[in-house]
C-alpha cells in the first residue's frame, strides 16, 4: 500500500514537472507581439505627468517625490523641459533618473493667444 502513495505522489510530481515546462516553452515560442500602434502611445503620453501643470499632491506620486520637493518644482514653474530640473537644481541627478521617464514638460499653446491677439486688430 504505502508502494502504491509512492508511485501515486512521484506520479503527481512529474505530471505537475512537466506541465510547468509545457507552460515555459510555449512562452518561449510565443510569436512576437506586434509593434505598438500610435493610440498606445498616445495613451503612454497621457499617463505623463506635465510638470508645467500638475498639482503637489500629484507630483508628490513620483519616486522619492515628497511634499517638499513637489513645492519646489511648482515654485520653478514653467519648464520649457524637463532635464530644467537638474539644471535649475530642484532636484538631483539620482532623484531625476528615476522620474524622467514619467514627467512631461508641454509648452502653452500659442496658437489661441495669437488667435485672441489676431481677433483684437
Amino acid at each position: 500500500m504505502i508502494k502504491f502513495f509512492k508511485f501515486t505522489l512521484l506520479s503527481i510530481v512529474f505530471l505537475m514537472a512537466g506541465v510547468a515546462q509545457a507552460k515555459d516553452e510555449q512562452k518561449m515560442t510565443a510569436p512576437a507581439k506586434p509593434a505598438a500602434s500610435a493610440s498606445a502611445d498616445n495613451a503612454k503620453s497621457a499617463a505623463l505627468i506635465d510638470l508645467n501643470s500638475a498639482t503637489e499632491k500629484e507630483l508628490a506620486t513620483l519616486p522619492k517625490i515628497g511634499d517638499a520637493r513637489a513645492k519646489a518644482i511648482v515654485k520653478g514653474r514653467p519648464y520649457k523641459g524637463k532635464d530644467e530640473l537638474v539644471e535649475k537644481k530642484i532636484l538631483t541627478e539620482d532623484v531625476y533618473a528615476g522620474i524622467k521617464d514619467r514627467v512631461i514638460a508641454k509648452q502653452k499653446s500659442t496658437t489661441a493667444k495669437t488667435a485672441a491677439t489676431d481677433k483684437k486688430k
